[in-house]
């Protein structure tokens, strides 16, 4: 389908709007969370909140990428823009007036909404993609990709600077009623959601969707109850539970008995929510698998360097988020680069390689540190591990997409996402657990020091003066862990080695195949 130069602006202006409010929503809630703990009395419940958005996010990314093939994009960013919206307004309301009927108290209300709001935000990232892949032609995507890539990091800057600044100094009273800060976090997703629900529903024009079927409904539910329990495993292993409690188990085996009914009921689908052939295809598996090993080492170092950076160096918790900054600085400039230079040279398997090359030597030069190691020195390392982790953003997604029919665009993007999401999940349990071991082999209790952290004020409180000795210990526990990254990242650079260097379809090369897939549909019409 063609598209004027005015409407691929517009329609880029508001899935950019999408995609930044997707992104932004993973870092800004984590400042805000020691006050709404406070306020709400949710210690012992402050794990679910983020819990449950990854649940709901997760596993209705597949979902929604089958929709989009289905019945086409708009519709389904509209749906997810809208679930979006009412999560992320009902969340702010949360505790507002006291408890409600069914659901309880505050915190419980703010868990359940921001389950409603990850399952509009399952569609934002995965349907921003595919809008991309209609949009442009292989060719010319990495340029665009590579942009929205950035976003994602430009978010992870300015999330913990938005949430610190409203959580801190955004209590307002009108009317006699007083709306406590940490509340803006949730509303300020209300008036940009508007705002690109207006632009896709009026400006966006309409996508052609060329795949027919129906909605598998045995597939989704059954996909939604493999990989609920094996997530709800990875967060309360090593947590609340023990790794070998009757509780993890039984959720891992139920998740097990999950996959296995899906691939037998999968085999007889007529049109499945993730075709399993799809594996058959050897740039669908490799691309897949190593956006899902580089997500693991990504999370072995970014889920724990504000942990270092708050013992080893002193930096307060509301800030550290700011202290990433290099990170996000080197995975911005790498992430734009690499999609115009695969714009240029029409290739991409190059920039993959450099770019995990990369990552190994920053997660290399972070297992280095110390206590002597300043923040300038930690800058210049966080910067060349973001210059690694920059090419990965988008050059995966790029190339499964670039393998695939346009009718599977959405069931292949929402893979790629899908995969690296689990990576991520799965990389903080894995390193979690072998930090926690660690601490416990030195005499410290991971979980209570997490905690207490969780508990203190989001602002104006110092740092908990611990003794060099175990700062020391702390700091080597933390290293240690970077240093594991480095065999999965290691795996991911020997996965990258097979992903095939197909060349990248252009416009005239898109143009024949949906010419091809429009005469395919037409014969089996007849």
């Amino acid at each position: 389908m063609n598209f004027t130069e005015a409407e691929k602006r517009i329609t880029l202006a508001g899935v950019g709007i999408v995609f930044l409010l997707s992104a932004l929503d993973q870092t800004i809630v984590a400042t805000a969370m020691p006050r709404i703990i406070s306020e709400l009395h949710g210690l012992d419940l402050y794990s679910w909140v983020t819990t449950a958005y990854l649940l709901t996010s997760t596993v209705s990314v597949p979902i929604w990428g089958k929709l989009g093939d289905l019945f086409g994009r708009k519709p389904v960013l509209l749906a997810g823009i809208v679930f979006f919206l009412v999560g992320s307004w009902l969340s702010g309301l949360s505790g507002e007036f006291g408890d409600v009927p069914i659901l309880g108290g505050g915190m419980v209300q703010l868990i359940v909404w921001r389950a409603l709001q990850g399952i509009g935000g399952g569609a934002l990232f995965t349907t921003a993609f595919a809008i991309i892949a209609e949009l442009f032609p292989p060719r010319e995507r990495g340029k665009v990709g590579g942009m929205f890539a950035a976003v994602f990091g430009l978010s992870s800057i300015a999330g913990p600077i938005i949430g610190g600044y409203f959580t801190d100094h955004g209590t307002v009273t009108w009317a006699g009623h007083t709306i406590a800060g940490w509340r803006w976090v949730f509303y300020l997703n209300l008036p940009l959601s508007i705002l690109s629900l207006f632009m896709i529903l009026v400006k966006m024009p309409k996508m052609s969707h060329q795949a027919k079927g129906k909605i598998d409904l045995i597939g989704a539910a059954l996909i939604i109850a493999t990989f609920v329990p094996f997530l709800l495993a990875l967060t309360f292993g090593g947590n609340k539970y023990a790794w070998d409690s009757p509780m993890v188990i039984g959720l891992f085996a139920g998740s097990a008995v999950g996959l296995i009914a899906y691939v037998f009921a999968e085999r007889f689908a007529s049109d499945p929510v993730l075709p399993l052939d799809l594996f058959k295809n050897r740039v669908f598996c490799t691309a897949n698998l190593a956006g899902f090993l580089v997500s693991m080492s990504f999370m072995s170092t970014v889920a724990f360097l504000p942990l270092f950076m708050q013992i080893g160096q002193g930096v307060q918790a509301t800030t550290s988020g700011m202290a990433t900054l290099p990170l996000m600085a080197g995975l911005m400039a790498s992430a734009i680069m690499s999609g115009r230079l695969v714009t240029r040279w029409g290739k991409y398997k190059a920039l993959m390689i450099a770019g995990v090359v990369v990552t190994f030597i920053g997660i290399y030069l972070l297992s280095q540190m110390d206590l002597k190691t300043t923040r300038a020195d930690l800058s210049w390392r966080m910067f060349v591990l973001g210059v690694g982790l920059g090419p990965g953003q988008s050059l995966f997604n790029l190339a499964v997409q670039n393998a695939m029919p346009m009718n599977r665009l959405g069931v292949v993007t929402s893979a790629n996402q899908f995969f690296r999401q689990i990576g991520s999940t799965i990389g903080v349990a894995l390193f979690g657990t072998l930090l926690t071991n660690k601490l416990v082999a030195h005499g410290i209790d991971f979980n209570k020091l997490r905690g207490m952290a969780a508990s203190m004020p989001a602002s104006g409180a110092a740092q908990p003066q611990l003794p060099e000795m175990l700062r020391q210990m702390i700091t080597t526990s933390v290293t240690d862990v970077f240093f594991m990254g480095l065999y999965i990242i290691g795996a991911a650079g020997i996965v990258v080695l097979f992903i095939p260097q197909l060349v990248m379809r252009d416009r005239a090369a898109m143009a024949k195949m949906a010419e091809e897939t429009a005469k395919d549909g037409e014969i089996l019409g007849a």
